[in-house]
């Protein structure tokens, strides 16, 4: 397929799907090479293999894989021009998110409850790995929560419809590989010893 053919909109819709695969193939190599970090740490001998996650990580993976899901009923339902429902599904994914958001850090709670600390006499090296490697990808769920209110806000105005639906999509798109990285990265950490 020539990327330079096809119509101003064609090209510029393109350019935009392209922008997003950069960014989310930088995200993977951050990623990657904190992962890779903690593999090779997890040799030292000061580390500790018998720390548990909080299980409120667990509670709030379950949170963003149910988000996925409203946001992909979002993008149906503007494809059917079902606009009402399509509101709903993106605002019940906001609350996912922020709710998610909400869990990690009650999650990083437990973790100081247990004792654990990101860095000093009560830290280990894997739990400070445990606590960037969360706060990161804190971080670029907020950008996906940014996103989502300006799809959100787009909806609202009525942008989106049947045919033209193309932020909503991109949003979409990002919003799952913020799930697809949280997934990976908890069961990284939790069978990663």
């Amino acid at each position: 397929m020539d990327l330079t053919q096809g119509s101003e909109k064609e090209k510029y819709d393109r350019s935009k799907k392209m922008m997003l695969w950069f960014g989310i193939a930088s995200l993977i190599m951050g990623f990657a090479g904190w992962t890779s970090a903690y593999i090779v740490s997890s040799t030292r001998e000061d580390w500790t293999k018998d720390i548990a996650l909080p299980s409120l990580f667990y509670v709030s993976t379950g949170l963003i894989i149910i988000s996925s899901l409203t946001y992909f009923l979002a993008k149906k339902a503007t494809q059917t021009n079902k606009k009402q429902l399509a509101t709903i599904f993106l605002l019940a994914t906001l609350v996912l998110g922020v709710t998610f958001i909400f869990l990690q850090f009650k999650g990083f709670e437990q973790m100081l409850g247990n004792g654990y600390n990101f860095t000093g006499p009560t830290s280990s090296i894997k739990m400070s790995y445990v606590f960037l490697i969360a706060f990161v990808h804190i971080l670029h769920v907020v950008a996906g929560l940014i996103s989502l209110m300006v799809v959100l806000y787009k909806q609202l105005k009525n942008k989106y419809s049947s045919k033209e639906f193309l932020g909503l999509s991109l949003g979409e798109t990002f919003w799952h590989f913020l799930g697809i990285l949280w997934v990976y990265l908890i069961l990284f950490m939790t069978f990663v010893k």
